[in-house]
């Protein structure tokens, strides 16, 4: 069940909208449910005293409004107060008596009209649809005085949280008062009118977002934004110093015609100056150094941010394992600057996804643990060089490299979840689901080329060759994460990297047991792809298999022959993999 409260000042209009045909011909058998005392005109249904809706409406109007009147000067300048109630999609049919009971806990859970207070506020519940009522009320008490309203949207929260366990309707996620402002009705309503798919709102905070994604001062930020086509306004002490700042779209406009600004706290609670700009001076984004030494298949810069960022976010994943409140509250801000990073320089094929999860993962950058003022360099430094580096292509090494990112990114949107489910944030472990859940949407949309190319090379491999690998895999694999990563028949793509991975030189199952020791495997929907991506980056193998046969030939690489192939293999291997700058590489299992 969720509220949704606003204030204005028209009484009359916002009667006249909920009595009517609305946007699109949706409300119908608009009446009341509940009211004050039982006994308010219904323009709905009332037909004997004024047969004319309109005369009913009026009457309905000057009675809400009658303390109001009698206040005068004294009623605030928003004297309305709307709550819209709404049951969750797949609930019961709420009847009206059912509804009025809700309307009446919410008015007296708001302070609105407190049960037994005979100079409570006026009030009324319409109904025009199945799953949701309109609580209406005018902000003077009897006694002519104003309401106290402190906290009401919260308390409105809680007591839906009541109510739903009470009547059997689906208990949703509470929340903690870290969430950003919803779009208000009339922010929806003008972004239907003027046809844009999201509110200003959404869209100035999605943009905010963004251009603070690894920048390393506020002039940056601000510089971002308007080369995003925000408009941007500040506001300075007499110092000169900069204290906040205004964003608007460009041709969002009042009924003045004034531009509508945006402050940043009114976009998320962590999108003021102050909080930015503390972010900024926390983790000062730093040239991105990659975490690959040895760039032998002259990646394109895309490619090596990406692959920079897969080690920094594995590290960050670890981390939030640790359980360690105010680190981990860092981290979560560096991965969400992280994702917000990939999601505006993704390829086209995955763009929206990702921009998806970022979006989700955003309301799990917040809750009441307070972020110590942890190191963040790496996170920020990688979103950093991923913004520099441009966007990506669809394809070839520039498509598989995001592969390898997006993969890392679900388990580590898993882990925060995880850790948020730990500290009973249940609104943030749910939005770290969602966003896990776009990633691997857009990793399966990234991985489709490259994964079918290793497959088909798999099974090319020489009967002897191929159940030599799968011999290893069977070795050296937990049972319970065959099992449980559905690996039996999805080998393919597995064995052809580990072909690769010797033939390049590499011990394969001291490789693959490197991979296996680097983080946990039972959280991944699929083992075996997981792997795939590990060893690729640990071994400097392309991302992209279709690119194996450009690999240039090491100058001090010696001639093998079957019998120095071993001993060479492991030196080899010892030495590449040395080259990997990985922070929770642990020596291999023997």
């Amino acid at each position: 069940m969720v509220p949704d409260i606003g204030r204005g000042s028209r009484t009359h209009g916002l009667l006249v909208y909920l009595y009517g045909p609305g946007r699109r011909e949706e409300h119908t058998d608009a009446h009341l449910v509940g009211s004050w005392d039982g006994f308010a005109p219904d323009p709905g249904r009332d037909t004997g005293l004024d047969p004319d809706p309109k005369v009913t409406l009026a009457r309905l109007t000057a009675a809400l409004d009658l303390r109001v009147k009698q206040a005068g000067d004294r009623a605030p300048a928003k004297h309305v107060w709307h709550c819209s109630v709404r049951t969750a999609p797949g609930d019961r049919r709420l009847d009206d008596e059912e509804w009025n009971a809700v309307a009446q806990r919410i008015v007296h859970a708001t302070g609105i009209a407190p049960a037994g207070d005979p100079d409570g506020c006026r009030w009324i519940a319409v109904r025009h649809a199945e799953d949701h009522i309109h609580i209406v009320a005018t902000l003077i008490r009897g006694d002519l005085r104003n309401p106290r309203l402190n906290y009401d949207f919260n308390k409105a929260q809680a007591e839906c949280r009541r109510i739903e366990q009470e009547m059997g309707l689906r208990r949703l996620n509470a929340g903690d008062g870290t969430a950003a402002k919803n779009p208000s009705s009339a922010e929806k309503f003008k972004a239907e009118r003027t046809g844009r798919p999201e509110t200003s709102r959404e869209t100035l905070r999605e943009a905010v977002r963004r251009a603070v994604a690894g920048a390393d001062s506020k002039e940056e930020f601000f510089t971002r934004l308007r080369e995003a086509g925000v408009r941007v306004k500040l506001r300075h002490a007499p110092s000169g110093d900069a204290l906040g700042y205004n964003v608007a779209l460009p041709g969002d406009r009042n009924r003045d015609g004034d531009p509508v600004w945006y402050p940043g706290s009114k976009l998320a609670p962590d999108l003021s100056l102050p909080k930015i700009r503390l972010r900024l001076t926390d983790g000062a984004a730093e040239p991105s150094a990659p975490a690959v030494a040895v760039d032998w298949m002259n990646w394109s810069p895309p490619a090596r941010q990406r692959r920079n960022a897969v080690v920094i976010a594995e590290r960050s994943a670890t981390l939030l394992e640790r359980d360690e409140d105010g680190e981990a509250a860092a981290q979560l801000v560096g991965i969400g600057e992280l994702l917000d990073a990939v999601a505006q320089t993704s390829p086209a094929t995955t763009r929206a996804e990702l921009a998806a999860a970022a979006r989700a993962f955003e309301r799990a950058t917040r809750s009441h643990v307070r972020a110590e003022r942890a190191d963040t360099r790496a996170l920020r430094s990688a979103a950093r060089g991923i913004v520099q580096a441009g966007g990506a292509l669809g394809r070839g090494e520039d498509g598989g490299t995001t592969a390898i990112l997006v993969s890392t990114l679900v388990l580590v949107t898993l882990a925060a979840a995880r850790w948020h489910s730990a500290h009973g944030h249940a609104q943030q472990a749910h939005a770290s689901r969602q966003a896990a859940a776009h990633l691997r949407t857009a990793y399966r949309q990234a991985a489709a080329t490259p994964m079918r190319v290793l497959h088909d090379q798999g099974r090319a491999l020489p009967e002897a060759q191929r159940r030599a690998h799968e011999a290893t895999l069977r070795a050296v694999l937990p049972e319970k994460v065959v099992r449980a990563g559905g690996m039996e028949a999805r080998t393919d793509a597995l064995v052809a990297t580990l072909a690769q991975a010797e033939q390049a030189g590499h011990d394969s199952e001291a490789l693959l047991r490197q991979a296996i020791d680097m983080r946990e495997l039972e959280s991944a929907d699929d083992v075996s792809d997981v792997l795939v991506w590990r060893l690729r980056r640990i071994a400097q193998l392309p991302a992209h298999p279709g690119d194996v046969a450009r690999r240039p030939q090491a100058a001090t690489r010696q001639a093998t022959t079957p019998s120095n192939r071993t001993s060479e293999r492991n030196t080899t291997a010892a030495a590449s993999l040395g080259t990997v700058q990985d922070p929770n590489r642990r020596s291999s299992r023997r």
